[in-house]
């Protein structure tokens, strides 16, 4: 045997018990803490219907919100308006949101690259999430906002919808650059009414550069995304993060709420801060476990109040999981987590 030929063998044999360690050490799929970023929550029938940042959009189901599994993901196939409108889009889609409305689910998602503001909102519709039921099946409706660098200055990610005590939806959105933004929407769902107002951001707008065209001086210091509205009790509340995800053991990201009598604003934290002024109280940050919580849902159940939102796991080496617990509320009507 040549010695060519042995150093292929041996190159060869080396790249097998490669692979054979690395399927080793993958570790198993955990049903109760999966792997998600930006999960938001629907029930339809008893039945429970998780939609995450993933190709074609993520998505898993459960019967009980303890065990977890897998399906396909909606987006299929990916839109063509979407590449055009946010080159270099290939599919990996971002923070969806899903709301009901006039008998049917809109699921509302983010085309986008990392660290840019060229991004997109589009939404999909069916009415019904029973993939067994002869309705079932999703129609996309197209874009619905659009962000372009030197053009606006917001980013067009992260939706969040919310019908208001007249019936009437909501669109929230926005990462870094201008903060979080509010626009109505026609009663399809999809087009904007007006052009969206900054609600939330994490420094004085004296400070911002708008349009700006040099890459990443907009988005530099204002760490505030992932918006969430919810009513109760004649308040709207808008809950937001801040700092930074995706880092793994290095994230800290934070959850924060403030609220207003209005949809509009101006929302105010539990100390009167505007949040337009960088206020939000603090809910759910790092701990003993968790290097960081963020990029959350919340909802009432027919057993209560919960929150959901991803958590960087330090035993876990930062590993991205599902972090899902009870919402109490205050006397004076402030949420909090329950451990």
């Amino acid at each position: 045997m040549s010695r060519r030929v042995l150093f292929v063998l041996l190159a060869a044999g080396c790249l097998q018990m490669a692979a054979q360690q690395e399927r080793r050490e993958r570790p198993a799929y955990d049903p109760t803490y999966p792997d998600v970023h930006d999960p938001v929550l629907a029930c339809e029938d008893g039945r429970y219907y998780m939609f995450t940042t993933g190709f074609g959009i993520g998505q898993l189901t459960s019967d009980d919100r303890v065990s977890w599994q897998p399906v396909r993901g909606p987006l299929d196939p990916i839109p063509e308006w979407a590449k055009t409108a946010v080159p270099g889009y290939r599919g990996h889609t971002w923070a969806p949101d899903i709301v009901r409305a006039r008998n049917r689910w809109y699921l509302y998602y983010s085309c986008s690259t990392f660290g840019k503001n060229t991004s997109a909102i589009g939404v999909m519709t069916t009415p019904t999430l029973n993939p067994q039921s002869p309705d079932y099946g999703w129609q996309d409706l197209g874009m619905v906002v659009r962000s372009e660098r030197g053009t606006t200055d917001y980013n067009a990610i992260d939706p969040a919808v919310i019908l208001d005590r007249r019936g009437r939806p909501w669109l929230a959105f926005g990462s870094f650059w201008d903060g979080i933004q509010l626009v109505r929407l026609k009663k399809d769902m999809r087009t904007p009414v007006g052009k969206p107002r900054t609600v939330a951001r994490r420094r004085a707008p004296k400070t911002i550069l708008h349009n700006d065209t040099e890459p990443g001086v907009e988005a530099g210091n204002n760490a505030i995304e992932a918006p969430f509205l919810v009513y109760r009790d004649g308040w709207y509340y808008l809950f937001v993060s801040f700092d930074l995800c995706c880092r793994g053991l290095n994230s800290t990201y934070k959850t924060a709420v403030g609220r207003s009598r209005k949809v509009t604003g101006p929302y105010l934290d539990r100390d009167g801060r505007p949040m337009t002024e960088g206020g939000g109280t603090i809910i759910a940050s790092s701990d003993d476990r968790y290097c960081g919580v963020g990029h959350c849902g919340v909802y009432a159940f027919d057993d209560g109040w919960y929150i959901v939102a991803h958590a960087y796991d330090r035993s876990l080496n930062g590993a991205s999981k599902l972090f899902l617990r009870p919402l109490d509320w205050t006397d004076d009507g402030w949420p909090e987590v329950k451990i």
